[in-house]
C-alpha cells in the first residue's frame, strides 16, 4: 500500500485559530456553522459580537454564548498532529497558577507527570515493557478508572430553585469535576426530583440560561469571573426563548 507524507504547513488552516492564528487550544465550535477557535480567542469576541469570525452568521441575537461547545476530538487531532504542544500548554498552565499563588488543578498535575515520564523513559531507551511494568500499568489503570474524576479541578456550586412549581433540593451545596457539564447538572436534578425528564429544566447563572454543553469550568470563567466560591446557579421549569 502506498502511504503519502503530508506536511504540517498544508493543515494548518484547519488546525488553526483565525482569532489569533495560533494553533487551537481548548478548541470550541460554533454550533450553528460548525467553525472552530480557541476557547478564550471566542468567548472574548463573543462579549461584542454575536457573529461567527469566519462567515459572520448571526449565533444568536442575544444570548451567542450558549451556542457553542468543547470540541474535545477537535482538540486531541491538534495536540497529536503538533509536537510538543500539549506539553508547552500544560506548561504554560502550571506557571500561571504559580504565578497567581494558587494550587495546580489535578487534571493538569496528571497530565503533565504522564508525559514527563513518557519522555525520560524513551530517553533512558525504557522502551521494552517487562511484565512487573505492564502490572503497574493495569493497577495504574485501575485506580485511574475508579478515580470518579476526583483529581480533577473541583468546582463548589450552591443550587437554588427559583420557581414555585419546582421543590429545593434537600443537598443543594455539591462539589464536583471542572469538566462536568450542564446537562450533568440537568441529569442529576431531575434524578432528585424525580422528573420525567432533564429536558424540562433551565438553569441559569446571573438570571441567564446556560447552554448544556457548557462545562463548570467554562460557567466560572465567563459568568461568575472573580467571585467568590460556590459557583451560585438556579434551576427552573423551561422556558422556550422566543
Amino acid at each position: 500500500m502506498l502511504t503519502r507524507k503530508i506536511k504540517l504547513w498544508d493543515i494548518n488552516a484547519h488546525i488553526t485559530c483565525r482569532l489569533c492564528n495560533g494553533y487551537l487550544i481548548d478548541a470550541t465550535t460554533v454550533t450553528e456553522c460548525l467553525h472552530t477557535f480557541c476557547r478564550s480567542c471566542l468567548v472574548k469576541y463573543l462579549e461584542e459580537n454575536n457573529t461567527c469570525p469566519t462567515c459572520r452568521i448571526v449565533i444568536h441575537q442575544s444570548h451567542p454564548l450558549q451556542y457553542i461547545g468543547h470540541d474535545r476530538t477537535m482538540q486531541d487531532i491538534v495536540y497529536k498532529l503538533v509536537p510538543g504542544l500539549q506539553e508547552a500548554e500544560m506548561k504554560k498552565q502550571r506557571e500561571f497558577y504559580h504565578k497567581l499563588g494558587m494550587e495546580v488543578p489535578g487534571d493538569i498535575k496528571g497530565e503533565t507527570c504522564s508525559a514527563k515520564q513518557h519522555l525520560d523513559s524513551h530517553r533512558n531507551g525504557e522502551t521494552k515493557p517487562d511484565e512487573n511494568s505492564n502490572k503497574e500499568t493495569s493497577e495504574e489503570k485501575q485506580e485511574e478508572d475508579n478515580d470518579y474524576h476526583r483529581s480533577d479541578e473541583q468546582v463548589s456550586i450552591c443550587l437554588e430553585c427559583n420557581s414555585s412549581k419546582l421543590r429545593g433540593l434537600k443537598r443543594k451545596w455539591i462539589r464536583c469535576s471542572a469538566q462536568a457539564t450542564v446537562l450533568h447538572l440537568k441529569k442529576f436534578i431531575a434524578k432528585k426530583l424525580n422528573l420525567s425528564s432533564f429536558n424540562e429544566l433551565d438553569i441559569l447563572c446571573n438570571e441567564e440560561i446556560l447552554g448544556k454543553d457548557h462545562t463548570l469550568k467554562f460557567v466560572v470563567v465567563t459568568r461568575w469571573r472573580f467571585k467568590k466560591a460556590p459557583l451560585l446557579l438556579h434551576y427552573r421549569p423551561k422556558m422556550d426563548l422566543l
